[in-house]
């Protein structure tokens, strides 16, 4: 599945360049509207990063969440921010599907463990982001990516198994938002390692050829932002490439 992403900050579609908000760049002033360009162009599921949620949880766009579920009728997937139970419990009543943790599931893996057992592999998602070091170890970063954790990506998804994990959203951390091309080859890699997992992968598609590279490695979804953004190809494009390939 391909799945387009919208990064929002106060309504707006932004992209934050390798996540840094003082290198932000604005696209569009209504992301309603551009939510329902995508499920006008025929997607199926809708990825939303609520970064106003992720500096402060006080400011999340719940409302706003919930209005692009009602209008488009996607189903959606959403995270920034999540650190409570409650978050979790406001975002599903909200109409969101699955709930994306992040920097959580690296630094409290208690807590998540209890959510996943509580809300279900369908309903959460981790997000693990990673830095790749020359010996090829994948060490996850939180906070935004400003901190690195001693954690690897395996241990990780070994540690949430039992648990019940199903959806691991992952990001290779250089290449995000550069579109250099997606690292093919780590996603090859983790679904081989664990083929019960549907991946998502996220970061640097700029081709339809790195489309065609993704599918043939298996990989079960890739988010699509900037490349979108941008205009390096149409969502109408990349649906017909993945549907071919």
């Amino acid at each position: 599945m391909l799945i387009p992403a919208l990064d929002l900050i106060k309504g707006e579609v932004v992209r934050l360049h390798q996540g840094n908000f003082a290198e932000q760049t604005t696209y569009h002033s209504d992301a309603v509207a551009v939510a329902l360009q995508y499920r006008d162009a025929g997607a199926e599921y809708i990825h939303l990063v609520d970064l106003d949620g992720a500096k402060d949880p006080r400011e999340r766009q719940v409302s706003l969440l919930q209005e692009i579920t009602q209008k488009t009728g996607l189903p959606v997937q959403t995270g920034g921010g999540i650190r409570t139970e409650e978050d979790v419990e406001r975002l599903l009543a909200a109409g969101v599907k699955r709930v994306v943790i992040g920097s959580l599931a690296v630094t409290e893996p208690d807590t998540v463990t209890q959510w996943l057992r509580k809300f279900g592999g369908e309903t959460i998602v981790l997000a693990l982001d990673i830095n790749i070091d020359a010996s090829g170890n994948k060490w996850l970063a939180t906070h935004g990516w400003q901190q690195q954790s001693t954690v690897t990506l395996e241990d990780c998804v070994q540690n949430y198994l039992p648990a019940g994990l199903q959806h691991v959203l992952c990001t290779d951390i250089s290449r995000d938002g550069t579109l250099a091309g997606s690292n093919v080859a780590l996603y090859t890699e983790l679904k081989k390692a664990y083929p019960s997992i549907t991946w998502q992968a996220s970061g640097g598609v700029a081709t339809l050829a790195d489309l065609e590279a993704l599918k043939i490695a298996n990989c079960d979804s890739v988010i699509l932002g900037k490349a979108l953004l941008t205009g390096q190809f149409t969502l109408a494009e990349a649906l017909a490439c993945w549907q071919n390939g």
